[in-house]
């Protein structure tokens, strides 16, 4: 008889797709695993629901993970299965990407960053920083707005470019906007995997482990798949989407490899990510991979 396991997602993302596609596809189901997925509305509920016991699992940035590491060692919360290990954030423009067009550029431009979560904008300070950029110096910078409305306002000529995620950046290319860079670039980033207490771990470690195997096959189908078939897999997920959009975003991400063809949890993500947190001052300190991540479930599962 199936297992029930409740997961939490923070908010409907098209970069989540490889979760969507394990329901809709019978993974979980063919491990055992009867999933209610539930949105949390938000990470922070995410989490808050997982420490109450609201929730089993739950799957968010590992920021989360590395940020209560860093406050207090003896946190509970545990990343493994790594989902989304490139940033799956873009900057499209009001226009074509100007020739040679580069990071350096930014500081001169009317430009929205992301205000909905905040991991776009630490990864993107970190990247300037790294050039020589101050982000602080930024005086025409807007910060407070949506994604929606900065993809309105670089439609209608009042931003610039403008930083969103899919599918804003396919249906503002529509409207007449390209994307002038890629912040999947940057590299390996650990941006979304799954995570939940210690105590829930050693608890359901079966459960866990089944759902990981779900998501290894699921990853391994992602990784060939046409396109369109993802859209199709993952489209009653998203109903306001329409189908030609949903599959250009989709085949975008596929093309930056934002999915890593298994769960198994890069040192070199985790690390690029909490060196970003680091370079913004979000941690003080840097929690070691080894006590945030758990690879050795996924590696137990992966043995099954």
């Amino acid at each position: 008889m199936p297992t029930t396991v409740v997961l939490n997602e923070p908010f409907r993302a098209v970069f989540y797709a490889p979760f969507y596609a394990a329901i809709a596809r019978g993974d979980m189901a063919r491990e055992g695993i009867a999933l209610r997925l539930e949105t949390a509305g938000d990470p922070a509920r995410a989490a808050a629901n997982l420490l109450s016991g609201e929730a089993d699992l739950a799957w968010s940035g590992p920021m989360r993970v590395i940020r209560e590491r860093a406050a207090d060692p003896r946190s509970p919360l545990r990343s493994f299965c790594a989902v989304v290990m490139r940033d799956p954030f873009l900057l499209v423009g009001r226009g074509p990407r100007p020739a040679g067009f580069r990071l350096q550029d930014l500081p001169g431009l009317r430009f929205g960053t992301v205000s909905e979560v905040p991991t776009p904008w630490w990864c993107l300070q970190d990247d300037l920083r790294r050039l020589g950029i101050d982000p602080a110096a930024m005086p025409r910078r807007v910060g407070d707005r949506s994604m929606a409305e900065n993809a309105a306002a670089v439609a209608d000529g009042a931003l610039d470019v403008a930083q969103m995620f899919e599918p804003h950046a396919t249906l503002l290319e529509a409207r007449g906007g390209a994307v002038w860079h890629a912040q999947a670039d940057r590299g390996p980033t650990a941006y979304t995997s799954l995570y939940s207490t210690e105590t829930n771990i050693a608890a359901r470690r079966a459960e866990f482990e089944a759902v990981i195997r779900a998501m290894a096959a699921t990853l391994a189908w992602i990784a060939a798949a046409p396109p369109a078939e993802i859209a199709a897999t993952i489209a009653p997920w998203f109903p306001d989407v329409p189908p030609e959009a949903l599959r250009a975003s989709l085949a975008r991400y596929q093309g930056l490899g934002l999915w890593p063809p298994t769960p198994r949890f890069p040192r070199e993500a985790f690390e690029r990510l909490r060196d970003a947190m680091l370079s913004c001052g979000v941690i003080a300190s840097a929690p070691a991979y080894d006590l945030c991540v758990d690879d050795a479930l996924v590696e137990e599962a992966l043995a099954r």
